[in-house]
């Protein structure tokens, strides 16, 4: 059977907000591809909205070549593949954790995006969708190696806007500040305790409030491009500053 639904990439879709996103796109007419390293539960994912599952390593060229291989039209690419190692001083820095965070942040947007950018430009209404945090806006105490990288992130995206100018392709920046999803898990190398912290005594986001907005995004007439969407909890004014119940 031929699908006609249009198709939307999403990256780090096994969890989080990549996997809320799928669900939110398949839900407004999508046929969303999954890509993440962890492919079963990608497949799970795509079970449930009727999708495709393939498996990704965003820092592997290989990988990114066979995906977009695989993927041989595209109305909307969701870079969301991502994350955080470590929460030290840049006088401790560990420069493992900042070459991980640069080559899933950065270069791994780099790579998917420069594979799909012919699919998505023949479209005739593409949309590329950068989720980079409000780590891109400023600094923050210990988080050098993550800022940096959200920093590097956001100027490729909001470069390639400018570069992209009179080609029908929309791109839209989220920005979002505290959600609880695996991120501080995998920060923390799977110390709960450690994870949960940032959390605790306020009500933060969860990855179905992001992927509402993406969502949003991606619907509206084609002529209309919302540049940059920052999400944040209530309590939270920036990333040095939360408002925390005793």
């Amino acid at each position: 059977m031929t699908e006609t639904r249009p198709t939307a990439v999403v990256t780090g879709a096994s969890s989080g907000i990549g996997a809320a996103t799928a669900h939110a796109l398949a839900g407004a007419g999508f046929h969303v591809v999954l890509g993440a390293r962890r492919l079963d539960r990608c497949e799970k994912i795509a079970a449930e909205i009727d999708g495709t599952a393939l498996p990704l390593d965003v820092t592997d060229a290989e990988s990114v070549a066979a995906f977009a291989a695989a993927v041989p039209e595209a109305r909307v690419l969701i870079n969301n593949a991502g994350g955080a190692k470590g929460l030290a001083p840049v006088a401790d820095a560990d420069e493992d954790d900042w070459r991980w965070m640069f080559e899933t942040n950065v270069m791994g947007t780099l790579r998917v995006t420069k594979a799909l950018l012919p699919t998505l430009i023949a479209s005739g209404d593409g949309h590329i969708v950068t989720v980079t945090s409000i780590a891109a806006l400023g600094p923050y105490d210990n988080g050098a190696g993550y800022t940096g990288a959200k920093h590097a992130q956001a100027m490729l995206h909001r470069t390639l806007r400018a570069e992209l100018l009179g080609q029908p392709v929309r791109l839209t920046e989220i920005l979002p500040g505290l959600v609880e999803t695996e991120f501080s898990l995998v920060r923390f190398d799977g110390d709960a305790d450690k994870a949960a912290a940032p959390y605790r005594g306020l009500t933060p986001l969860t990855g179905d409030d992001v992927a509402d907005v993406i969502a949003f995004a991606v619907t509206r007439p084609s002529n209309v491009n919302l540049d940059q969407i920052v999400i944040k909890p209530r309590a939270q004014y920036d990333a040095m500053r939360a408002h925390r119940e005793a």
